[in-house]
C-alpha cells in the first residue's frame, strides 16, 4: 500500500515543498494512523527509552516480552488468549503506556517531538493488543477499535501541532466516507469519516474516489502474494456504472454544493458502491466488494477516473525486514 513508486514520488515532492519553507510551522508532516505495526512500535518505544530512561527501558522489555512469541503471527496471539492457551498481555502494555504518560513532563522536557512519537507508538501497542483479541469477537468490534484508534491518533496529531493545524487523511473510501450513510451502520460499524464529522462538523471535507475498470495491485487472500489484477467493469445499478455511463474519462463531482442543487436529491437514493482494498476477489465481487450507500451523505465531493492503473512497487533492493509486514486490514 505504501512501498510503491507513487508514494515515493509524493514523499520526494513533500521534502522539496518543506525545504522551501524556513518556518517549521509552515511545513507538512507525513504520519501513520493505523495500528498494524505492533512490533515495529515496540522497537521504537524501546529505542526511545534506551536513550532517555534506561531503567524504564528494562521494565518495558519485560512487559513487552510477553508478546515476543507472537511476533511472526500476532493474530494467533488473539486466538490463543481467547481459548485460554495464553495469558493476555493487556495489563502489561497498558501499564507501560500509563507509566510513560505519567512521566510526560520529564520526557517531553528533553525532546517534545521524540516523546510524542514514542507515546503514540505506545498507544499503537496497547490498541493493537486489544485489536488482535477483538478480531475473534466479530468484525464490527475489531473494525470499530481500529477506526477509533485512527481517529484518536488524528486528534492527537492536530492537538500536537496546535489550534491552526490542518490535516489530509489518506485512506480507503470505506474509512473516510461517513459510515452512517452506508450499510456499515446497519452492521454496527463506524469509521474515521463518521467520527470526524461528529467532532468537526462542516470543517470536514470528505473526498471519495471511484473507477469503472482498469488494474489494481492486490491479493486474493490475506497474506497472499501481490498480483496485478484486472478490475471488472462496474455492476448495473451502481454509482460507478452511473458515472461510467457519463462517458467522460475523468471528472470532479461536487456533492456538498453542486452547481445544480437538484443533483443531491437525484443521487440521494442509496445505490450499490464498490470498495477495493488490499484484497480483491473478482469472482465474488458482488458479495465481497459492493455495499449500499447514499453518495451525497457519504462524501462532499467525488473524484472519478473511468480507467485506473495499479500502483508500481518500488524496485530498489531492500534487505529483508525482521518484522512481519502487518498490512492486512480486515473488512472492506
Amino acid at each position: 500500500m505504501w512501498r510503491n513508486e507513487e508514494v515515493s514520488e509524493f514523499v520526494e515532492w513533500l521534502r522539496a515543498h518543506n525545504l522551501r519553507r524556513r518556518e517549521r510551522a509552515q511545513r507538512a508532516g507525513f504520519y501513520g494512523l493505523d495500528l498494524y505495526s505492533m512490533f515495529t512500535s515496540i522497537a521504537h518505544v524501546l529505542a526511545y527509552l534506551d536513550d532517555v530512561d534506561p531503567d524504564a527501558a528494562r521494565v518495558a522489555r519485560a512487559r513487552y516480552g510477553m508478546l515476543t512469541p507472537w511476533q511472526q503471527d500476532p493474530a494467533a496471539y488473539g486466538q490463543a488468549v481467547l481459548v485460554g492457551r495464553y495469558a493476555s498481555s493487556e495489563t502489561a502494555v497498558v501499564a507501560m503506556l500509563r507509566d510513560m504518560l505519567e512521566r510526560r513532563l520529564d520526557y517531553a522536557g528533553q525532546d517534545g517531538e521524540a516523546f510524542f512519537d514514542a507515546a503514540q507508538n505506545a498507544h499503537v501497542v496497547t490498541n493493537a493488543e486489544r485489536y488482535y483479541r477483538a478480531m475473534y469477537y466479530g468484525s464490527a468490534a475489531s473494525w470499530n477499535l481500529r477506526d477509533t484508534h485512527m481517529f484518536h491518533t488524528l486528534q492527537a496529531l492536530l492537538g500536537y501541532h496546535g489550534p491552526g493545524a490542518r490535516g489530509i487523511v489518506w485512506e480507503h473510501n470505506s474509512h473516510l466516507g461517513n459510515a452512517e450513510a452506508t450499510e456499515m451502520s446497519v452492521r454496527g460499524e463506524l469509521n474515521v469519516g463518521q467520527l470526524c464529522r461528529e467532532q468537526f462538523g462542516d470543517a470536514v471535507y470528505a473526498v471519495g474516489f471511484g473507477t469503472d475498470h482498469g488494474t489494481v495491485a492486490a491479493a486474493s487472500d490475506w497474506g497472499g502474494p501481490m498480483q496485478r489484477m484486472q478490475v471488472r467493469p462496474s455492476l448495473p445499478g451502481s454509482y460507478e456504472r452511473l458515472c461510467h455511463d457519463a462517458r467522460l474519462p475523468a471528472f470532479l463531482l461536487p456533492l456538498r454544493a453542486p452547481r445544480r442543487p437538484e443533483l443531491r436529491d437525484e443521487l440521494m437514493q442509496p445505490r450499490l458502491e464498490r470498495a477495493i482494498g488490499v484484497i480483491y476477489r473478482p469472482d465474488s465481487e458482488r458479495m465481497s466488494h459492493y455495499f449500499h450507500a447514499s453518495l451525497p451523505l457519504q462524501f462532499d465531493e467525488y473524484v472519478w477516473f473511468d480507467e485506473t492503473h495499479a500502483v508500481e512497487p518500488l524496485q530498489a533492493p531492500r534487505s529483508p525486514s525482521p518484522e512481519l509486514p502487518e498490512t492486512y486490514p480486515f473488512g472492506l
